[in-house]
């Protein structure tokens, strides 16, 4: 009895911060602004402005998974075969571990400066006649988006990809290379199928940072909400959609389900991925 009550900070910390809040969520996309049941919240969240935004915020989420999954996974791959001591295996993963929490208004600000409409490297290519918004303002549309999260998707790839590579054993290249396998034999029949499980996780993980990301897009686009998290926003504090509080919890109730379902299968796949690699 004496060793679990070393799990009840934990156990306040998750029912505050993440129970309480989820059942604030459901409960309140379920009622109107007079407290009785409804389903006009949950209705009109499949209609247009929101389901489009939620159409935004899964190509968002699903363009960032797969780019920042494939860089982060090469780059990981070029850390893991390197010396495990080493100066570029530190850099790397120390630089990882602050870029994948490097986001908001610093974020913003450092992509506004770099390739903003008066951005560094926009003056510069301007100069060379090189117009990098000869097309519109893609950098506070999805495109944008797309740059800006890309940015810490690739380190947060390559934290949580590198121990699936490190547990790779050196004695299953040995024995394709005894049995005759060539390189692309030894990762087409062994690597691959052992990493497949942990790089398809990673990539869920990814999608459901992407997702669940508000900050940055709050930061970068001023006018308008192209995703859910955005809408949410201007739900709760825009004076012209005042008293639309529980129609932004239906919309927390839908990223709430698709962020469920994402992280089962991450679990999943985390199993697998623990069976092949212990």
């Amino acid at each position: 009895m004496l060793p679990a009550l070393g799990a009840v900070p934990f156990l306040a910390y998750v029912g505050v911060f993440l129970l309480y809040p989820t059942l604030v969520v459901v409960g309140g996309a379920f009622v109107d602004d007079d407290g009785a049941l409804t389903l006009q919240n949950v209705r009109a969240v499949v209609g247009s402005p929101y389901l489009e935004a939620f159409v935004r915020s899964l190509q968002l989420s699903a363009i960032t998974a797969v780019v920042g999954a494939v860089l982060g996974a090469l780059l990981a791959w070029a850390v893991a075969t390197g010396d495990p001591d080493g100066l570029l295996r530190r850099v790397v993963t120390s630089a990882s571990g602050v870029l994948a929490q490097f986001g908001g208004v610093t974020l913003a600000f450092a992509f506004l400066a770099t390739v903003g409409f008066e951005g560094l490297v926009t003056v510069a290519l301007r100069e060379q006649g090189i117009d990098l918004f000869a097309g519109g303002a893609w950098i506070f549309e999805l495109p944008g988006l797309v740059l800006v999260y890309t940015y810490f998707q690739i380190p947060l790839m390559v934290i949580v990809f590198l121990p699936a590579l490190d547990g790779l054993k050196p004695q299953w290249r040995e024995a394709a290379r005894s049995l005759g396998g060539s390189a692309w034999t030894y990762w087409r029949r062994v690597a691959g199928p052992v990493l497949a499980p942990a790089f398809f996780g990673s990539m869920l993980l990814l999608f459901a940072n992407a997702f669940s990301a508000y900050a940055t897009a709050a930061a970068l686009v001023s006018q308008g909400a192209p995703i859910v998290p955005l809408q949410i926003r201007n739900l709760q504090t825009s004076e012209v959609l005042l008293g639309q509080q529980n129609l932004a919890r239906a919309l927390g109730l839908g990223m709430v389900l698709v962020v469920a379902v994402v992280m089962a299968l991450y679990a999943l796949l985390q199993r697998r991925t623990t069976r092949w690699l212990r």
